[in-house]
């Protein structure tokens, strides 16, 4: 009988190690999907990861302009990035300072509020540094062609293809070792059907032998368009929620037609650029843009309907974040309450005073003469 019971043991621990491995091949086989547009292809044998993806769209009315900048980790030694674009393309490389611009450009503005009376973190309630202390409130074209370009930018070898040959995107691929999935093909299908192109891009770490990890080089996409759209079909096919940060460039102030399966957009920055010799300046053009700062939350990829589309709002509402720091009003250095206290505790001591001398001389003026000798 403990015979049997052991090998009935043995059985079950042989399968649950065989279930653990079929989930781990399983998970293994699936490509890593970045957030926002566009979809990460990498050997089965290897996992990569996008942390974050950051992008900037800068749109005129007729061409449009999408700088895209992720952040990856794993152990891939090079990946493959599709990006659907509605007209053909141009790619280049970005400017790497461009988003610590916008970040720096976005930023909360710090105000300082003051309060009269002293707060627990205060002297006397508490010893040592009277100052207070910081507190943050929230407040279409022709038929397809195939490979129509091809270059190589710094550790990127792009490709630019039509979508109406998807046989070119497979072979791409395949050229470089990696399998088009089966989801993805058939989530290409619409743009297809639109007759779309699409940009395909290889990644490479810079060092040979090496993984992708960290921020890559940005990348800079140019095509024609006379509707501002961000690419955002290709993230239903994420195993994970996603998040979209959009700095979005133009004439006015815009706005997406929908949420697309998301939470509700929503607007962390509104504001006038005007041209400079900055990354963001450029980027705006000899005319300057109204620059919007947008920030979505998916939850659920599965539920992304389609692709964004943005519109100009009815006015040009500028907006910006305040983080409130709260600090003890203070005069010359001396709290202002105890400057008040003390002066009326001083005015209330004089008034005594003064109170107590006119009673003494009233009463000297009362009392009755001395009589003579």
């Amino acid at each position: 009988m403990a015979r049997e019971h052991r090998g009935a043991l043995r059985h079950r621990a042989l399968l649950v190690v065989l279930l653990l491995l079929a989930v781990q091949l399983v998970s293994l086989a699936r490509p890593a999907y970045a957030c926002g547009c566009g979809a990460m292809v990498v050997d089965p044998k290897t996992a990569l990861s996008v942390g974050r993806e950051t992008s900037a769209v800068r749109w005129d009315g007729h061409h449009e302009q999408i700088v895209m900048s992720l952040t990856v980790d794993g152990n891939a030694r090079d990946a493959a990035w599709i990006m659907p674009v509605p007209h053909r393309a141009t790619v280049e490389l970005g400017d790497s300072r461009l988003f610590d611009e916008l970040a720096a450009l976005t930023a909360p503005a710090e105000r300082t509020r003051r309060y009269f009376w002293p707060r627990s973190k205060d002297w006397p309630f508490r010893s040592g540094d009277v100052d207070g202390a910081a507190a943050p409130v929230p407040g279409a074209h022709g038929p397809g062609v195939g490979v129509v370009g091809r270059e190589r930018l710094g550790p990127f070898d792009v490709a630019r293809l039509t979508a109406d040959d998807p046989a070119a995107l497979r072979d791409w691929l395949a050229s470089h070792g990696f399998r088009l999935p089966s989801t993805l093909a058939t989530a290409l299908r619409p743009y297809v059907a639109q007759r779309w192109e699409y940009v395909a891009v290889r990644l490479a770490p810079a060092e040979r032998g090496g993984t992708l990890r960290g921020t890559l080089d940005p990348l800079r996409l140019s095509f024609a368009s006379d509707r501002l759209i961000y690419p955002m079909r290709l993230s239903r096919l994420a195993r994970t929620p996603q998040s979209l940060g959009l700095y979005v460039l133009a004439p006015h102030r815009m706005e997406p037609r929908g949420a697309i399966g998301g939470s509700t957009p929503k607007v962390f920055f509104a504001g006038r650029i005007k041209p400079s010799r900055t990354a963001v300046g450029r980027l705006a053009g000899t005319r300057g843009a109204f620059l919007t700062a947008v920030d979505q939350r998916f939850p659920h990829p599965e539920r992304i309907t389609g692709d964004h589309e943005l519109r100009p709002t009815a006015t040009d509402t500028s907006y910006q974040r305040i983080r409130y720091t709260d600090a003890l009003w203070k005069v010359g250095g001396t709290p202002a309450w105890i400057l008040t206290v003390g002066g009326a505790t001083a005015l209330l001591l004089t008034a005594a005073a003064v109170v107590a001398v006119l009673r003494q001389r009233a009463r000297r003026r009362g009392a009755p003469a001395a009589p003579r000798a």
